[in-house]
């Protein structure tokens, strides 16, 4: 079976070569970003709070999200976030052009964004079943749409270093701009058939809640998404620290930092081709198990690397790992959960990772203020490992629950 079989669908095959082309402008502004704070400030903690700025959204709104995008046009909702994060890098390309480093204004524009990708993140993970015609190609597709993320991520971040170090931040702002052309006519040529779904005459915080026992009723589904809130928490924050090892504990400058974001680019890519060839019956808590053992042990080696080199293979065998993780239990969700309930699981989804993720980062960047960068990204892996050592024993025992009523029955 191919590896590109998604392909075949026309409205996938849109919404994939759009998303491949704005996807790298918008790691080269998240290296950019990155970048000019640490710059600017040198601060480990404001590096933290920018990406808790522009993630926090998703914590408060991601369960809104889901509610209002189960009860409205899913593609008009993308089209009109995708034309506000447009207008949201030509502000800080502008921004930056005139040499108007305000933190204030750089914190305001993250918050901006992570307002918007509360709902567009949801809306694109809801979309991609109305973008397959055929439903057995939907793991496939999922998996292809975190490649070209991450392929994304290997090459945005590389081309972002050598512009930084010649031309500036403003002008990686001003190419994700106009990266957004491209995913806005792709968007505009869809030819979609999208079944207008019956708004609800309750109110959406009924909605809500019903998505909240809908998760209770299924402990399949919770786990997942409750060891993704702490993966979140206490672990994926290690990224928000990639520039401190590239600047600081290895004295290297913004290239240095962009082999760091390639280098998690590079594994995550592979860790998505993986996902891609995987056939619908795979056992996906294995893989989730797995890949969470890697990158916690990929993170703990980061934290002690005594070379460079090292560390950036470290970095892009934890990325791997991440990748594989975040993506199972993405697959695992959309195949598992109920069509009318599949919005609001994929928010609650969305809120346990980006949602939970601002909060880590700016937790980690605190604590690596206090006890140095190296202590808290080791204690990140440790952490890693007992929480995937949580997640195996809450499985066996709900397993055990399982068959124990069957045989009652």
């Amino acid at each position: 079976m191919s590896i590109f079989r998604s392909l075949r669908h026309y409205n996938y095959r849109l919404f994939f070569t759009g998303q491949a082309i704005s996807l790298i402008g918008t790691w080269m502004q998240r290296v950019a970003v990155s970048w000019l704070v640490y710059r600017l400030t040198g601060s480990a903690f404001l590096l933290g709070l920018i990406t808790f700025l522009s993630l926090i959204p998703s914590l408060v709104l991601a369960p809104y999200a889901g509610s209002y995008v189960d009860r409205h046009n899913k593609y008009k909702i993308l089209l009109i976030t995708q034309v506000v994060l447009m207008l949201q890098a030509g502000a800080l390309a502008v921004m930056i052009w005139f040499k108007v480093y305000d933190m204030f204004w750089i914190a305001a524009l993250s918050l901006v964004q992570g307002l918007v990708n509360a709902f567009d993140v949801t809306a694109r993970q809801s979309l991609m079943v109305n973008l397959i015609d055929d439903k057995e190609d939907l793991p496939n597709a999922i998996a292809l749409n975190s490649s070209v993320f991450n392929a994304a991520r290997l090459i945005g971040p590389a081309v972002a270093g050598v512009i930084l170090s010649t031309l500036g931040e403003d002008v990686c702002f001003l190419i994700n701009f106009l990266s957004f052309i491209a995913v806005l006519g792709c968007m505009l040529m869809m030819k979609l058939k999208i079944t207008p779904t019956e708004k609800s005459k309750e109110n959406i915080w009924i909605d809500l809640k019903k998505g909240y026992d809908y998760l209770k009723s299924s402990p399949d589904l919770a786990s997942m998404i409750l060891m993704m809130a702490a993966s979140s928490l206490l672990v994926i924050p290690f990224t928000t620290l990639l520039p401190v090892f590239a600047k600081d504990i290895f004295n290297g400058t913004a290239t240095t930092f962009s082999w760091f974001e390639s280098a998690a680019g590079f594994g995550a890519f592979f860790g998505a081709i993986y996902m891609a060839t995987l056939k619908a019956s795979r056992n996906l808590q294995k893989i989730v198990v797995f890949s969470g053992t890697l990158l916690a042990v990929s993170v703990v080696a980061l934290a002690i690397s005594p070379s460079l080199i090292l560390a950036l293979v470290c970095t892009g065998l934890a990325s791997l790992g991440l990748m594989a993780q975040t993506s199972s239990i993405n697959t695992y969700l959309q195949t598992h959960a109920d069509d009318a309930m599949r919005g609001r699981t994929l928010s609650y989804y969305i809120m346990a990772y980006q949602g939970v993720l601002p909060l880590g980062s700016l937790l980690m960047g605190y604590l690596a203020h206090l006890f140095g960068t190296q202590v808290v990204v080791a204690f990140e892996g440790v952490a890693g490992v007992l929480i995937i050592g949580a997640f195996m024993l809450n499985e066996k025992h709900r397993q055990e629950l399982q068959r124990n009523a069957v045989s009652f029955n």
